[in-house]
């Protein structure tokens, strides 16, 4: 009996802390191809491109009969016996767990769906209902009479290995709702497995008989032993692989809710768009999944059930026929009589369990996750295994390259557990209980994983011409263009030298000062738009195509007056006497005056501090009456030449507008833009867009 009870104490923490494997590395957006064995939706709009899981492995160990102080039990010379603290019970549980994630690999169809591959080993030793109190008196030296009934111990063990293959895709994609999905199906290889249960079973131990050597066992109840072959334990027994397999499912959604999605898009002008791969793009995302729905069948084990009805057995006698026996089976069939004949063939039900998921992003580094398992297999299920009720709370730190993990979780039947993990590139290590286990004085619970990976991340979106419009949406990658025209460079497809952009007729050669559209003849005259004063109105050429007038009615018609457009005498061919001339310092000084003009910021708007400007500007104009002037708009060379163009005629446009309304003679102006033409400076510095940035006045005729 010291055997069994030294493979009981073993375990250090408590059966129920099996919950999710590599606790901790699973939350993190960057666990790849692992996080299949959590939720098969996660490996779809993934930060990867490609993951490659090279090795992993995960370890629990627990019960809750005995706690240690784990620190000092590492060390030379531990007391087990005096140190370790015992909490016997009728219904102590006890578990061993391995979970080896071996070659795997994901890798995305397309932008909406994904696929992985998977191997994956697991090995379960779970003990329920085992009384404690028994195995604390056959350990003591000073054993006392024990006595208990209705007992109901199942046990499992069970190891196997899994080929899995996982399909993942986007459901909904809208706006802030995000929806994926994932299905996994694995093809499931036993590699071994063995139960123990018990039914109605009483025992009633006489710790002292008849003298120090005779102690006595009286049992009663019904004993069912299973194994996947009933040849372990015989001398020369070499072991094969079993003739058991099974399919097993894994089924799961990940809904996401992103209220800054504008952030994470991008469209352009012909509505294509583009979402961001290297990103993650949730302020709260919601998992749900069940996991390890299946069974694996036996075909060649043997289950038989045992009637254990046995009165004062020696206990030294009934330890030499334990100790003597090829097997634990031959044990049974030696010491104690079946009750029916065995059977040939038995299922293992895998763990099943549903998982819920919350995880909210205080920041794209900083994290949150909520995180709880519940098993979905009755404890008293015989051949099954199972996870346990757990719930766990992680925040961490996650980048491209390196992440960091608190996992801190409430278990059923251990209480409060903490631990620590990280991902350093392809490296992940971490416990979900070492915090824990190195601050106190009993501990029930231990916890380890490592692992190593190829991560292929998903890049940033590339600009290779530094257009601002990135290559998936760039019709010209190479070639740096607008936004408006998909990333290229405007074209000119009538070859008149006036790009399409600007060009009101693309397919027709026209000139520049009518927007690339040839000149027509309004009123037939003979006389083109361009040259045609007077559009409407039919005119010789002599007259610019308008008819011959008397614009100043002076008398003198405008084809002989050399003043038409101010009154004169016939003495004098039509035009008044000699008005002032424009002298260089008049010109300077106007032009003093028009470089203090301020206009509103992007706009052909005066500033009211400009008005006093340009009264002086109209000042200077009326003492000229016989002068015209033409006022030219300019701007720097920042934004496009369309846009400068108009900004510069519709600022011009205002000062004209603002003399004519405030007394001079709209005959005597006229009003030009040049764009971002004829700059006076450089317009690579500030100062030089400033000055360049500017309304000229220039005399047309004295």
């Amino acid at each position: 009996m010291k055997k069994i009870t030294l493979l009981l104490l073993v375990v250090v923490s408590p059966l129920w802390m099996q919950g999710q494997s590599f606790n901790g590395f699973l939350t993190d957006n960057y666990s790849g191809v692992n996080s299949v064995i959590a939720n098969p939706a996660n490996i779809t709009d993934s930060r990867f491109k490609t993951d490659i899981n090279l090795v992993g492995v995960s370890a629990f160990l627990g019960n809750d009969y005995v706690g240690v102080n784990l620190p000092d039990a590492t060390k030379s010379g531990y007391d087990f016996d005096e140190s370790a603290n015992l909490y016997p019970t009728d219904n102590n549980n006890a578990l061993i767990n391995t979970d080896i994630m071996g070659p795997a690999f994901m890798f995305n169809l397309n932008r909406k769906s994904s696929l992985a591959v998977f191997t994956r080993a697991r090995a379960f030793v779970t003990m329920h209902n085992v009384n404690g109190e028994l195995i604390d008196n056959f350990d003591s030296d000073d054993s006392d009479d024990v006595n208990f009934s209705d007992g109901s111990l199942i046990t499992t063990g069970h190891g196997w290995a899994e080929l899995g293959v996982t399909y993942a895709r986007v459901i909904i994609n809208d706006r802030t709702k995000f929806l994926k999905g994932g299905l996994t199906v694995k093809y499931l290889q036993g590699g071994g497995s063995a139960h123990i249960n018990g039914d109605n079973i009483s025992v009633d131990l006489d710790a002292d008989g008849d003298g120090p050597d005779d102690a006595t066992i009286s049992t009663t109840g019904d004993l069912t032993y299973a194994v996947f072959n009933d040849n372990i334990g015989e001398d020369g027994y070499e072991y094969e692989l079993p003739k058991a397999t099974g399919v097993g499912f894994d089924l799961g959604f990940v809904y996401e809710w992103r209220p800054d999605y504008p952030k994470y898009q991008k469209t352009n002008s012909n509505g294509d768009t583009y979402y961001v791969k290297d990103q993650n793009k949730y302020k709260l995302k919601l998992g749900l999944s069940i996991t390890d729905i299946g069974s694996i069948n036996y075909k060649e084990g043997v289950e038989q059930t045992y009637n254990i009805d046995q009165t004062d057995v020696n206990v030294d006698d009934l330890e030499d026929d334990f100790d003597n026996a090829d097997s634990f089976k031959d044990f049974l069939d030696d010491f104690y009589g079946s009750t029916s004949p065995a059977s040939n063939g038995y299922k293992v039900s895998l763990p099943t369990a549903l998982h819920f998921n919350a995880d909210w992003s205080f920041t794209n580094r900083l994290y949150v996750n909520l995180n709880t398992d519940l098993s979905l297999v009755s404890k008293e299920k015989v051949g099954a295994t199972r996870v346990a009720n757990t719930l766990s709370l992680t925040p961490r730190f996650e980048s491209k390259w390196f992440s960091f993990y608190l996992p801190m979780g409430v278990v059923q039947y251990s209480g409060f557990q903490a631990g620590a993990g990280m991902r350093l590139g392809p490296l992940y290590v971490g416990s979900g209980s070492v915090l824990s286990a190195l601050v106190s004085d009993n501990t029930k619970g231990a916890d380890v994983y490592a692992g190593l990976k190829i991560p292929v991340y998903q890049g940033r979106a590339k600009d290779r011409d530094g257009d601002g419009v990135i290559d998936k949406l760039d019709a010209c990658p190479k070639e740096a263009g607008p936004e408006e025209n998909n990333g290229c460079p405007w074209g000119d497809a009538d070859a008149d030298g006036i790009l399409d952009n600007v060009d009101e007729c693309p397919n027709e050669v026209g000139p520049e000062e009518n927007k690339g559209c040839p000149w027509g003849d309004t009123d037939n005259d003979g006389i083109l738009d361009n040259e045609d004063a007077c559009l409407n109105m039919a005119g010789p050429i002599e007259n610019n195509g308008c008819p011959w007038g008397d614009a100043d009615n002076d008398t003198v018609l405008d084809n002989v007056d050399q003043c038409p457009e101010v009154a004169g005498t016939v003495e004098n061919n039509g035009c008044p006497a000699p008005a002032p001339k424009v002298t260089e310092a008049v010109m300077k000084s106007l032009n003093a005056y028009a470089k203090t003009i301020l206009f509103n910021n992007g706009k052909s708007t005066l500033k009211d501090s400009s008005k006093a400007v340009l009264d002086n500007i109209v000042g200077i104009l009326q003492e000229y009456p016989e002068s015209n002037f033409s006022i030219n708009g300019y701007t720097d060379s920042s934004g496009s030449d369309a846009l400068n163009q108009r900004l510069s005629e519709e600022r011009a446009s205002t000062v004209m507008t603002y003399l004519i309304e405030n007394g001079v003679s709209s005959s005597r102006l006229s009003h030009n833009g040049y764009g971002e033409s004829n700059p006076i400076d450089d317009n690579a510095t500030a100062e030089g867009r400033r000055n360049n940035r500017r309304v000229e006045v220039v005399l047309v005729k004295q």
